[in-house]
């Protein structure tokens, strides 16, 4: 089942909270909005890159890092904005120590894939307590899902190759024992709904241009 705009997803060791603004199921698959609470402490699980697709973070409230392979940039201003290159190493930590930092986070290309592997699979393996402190499942676990989804995330730690070796000598046991690429546990539909924040006027405009412009048909 589909994604859809209003549902929320936790994922607790990382601090973080997203409410699904704009489902990639209501733009072709080519976008996903989300909105992104990240607590005091907060962080993303690893560094990561994205192979062929844009993450872009928008400011609403708070201070948010946005660390890359050659930069690291903070967002402090309300409609302050970064985007991260497909193929570029990244992670965002909170950059408060005291406020809950709300930033909009669009993901430009293969967005309904990006969304089933981190609100269905890695915030829902992270919310049922099957995941570490850092917010990543176990090897068995990874060795499915990352390989699976290899396409619209991989973590940077190690190089590509060797990670997908070492996966691909782990798979086999993972399946014996139960795991699945999809987690059976993780494929629920969330109960929880809210809906989104308005936001600011010069983050609405930024954001709604950019939807527009990216489902805009090219002749």
């Amino acid at each position: 089942m589909a994604v859809s705009a209003g549902e929320v997803y936790y994922n607790p060791p990382c601090r973080q909270k997203i409410v699904v603004r704009t489902a990639a199921a209501d733009t072709g698959g080519a976008r996903s909005v989300l909105d992104l609470y990240v607590a005091p402490g907060g962080f993303a699980a690893d560094y990561h890159l994205h192979p062929a697709s844009e993450e872009r973070f928008t400011l609403v409230r708070g201070r948010l890092r946005v660390s890359m392979a050659d930069r690291d940039v903070i967002l402090d201003k309300t409609g302050q904005t970064v985007a991260v290159p497909p193929g570029t190493s990244h992670r965002f930590y909170s950059a408060s120590d005291d406020e809950e930092t709300l930033a909009i986070v669009e993901f430009t290309n293969r967005a309904e894939r990006f969304e089933v592997l981190l609100l269905r699979e890695l915030f829902g393996l992270a919310e049922g307590g099957r995941s570490d402190d850092q917010g990543k499942p176990n090897l068995m676990q990874t060795s499915l899902t990352l390989r699976e989804f290899s396409d619209v995330l991989r973590f940077t730690g190690r190089p590509w190759p060797l990670q997908r070796a070492m996966y691909g000598a782990v798979a086999p046991l993972a399946r014996l024992r139960g795991y699945h690429a999809c987690s059976p546990v993780t494929g629920w539909k969330p109960a929880q709904r809210a809906e989104p924040e308005e936001l600011p006027p010069e983050v609405e405009r930024q954001v709604t241009a950019r939807l527009r412009a990216g489902l805009r048909p090219r002749g």
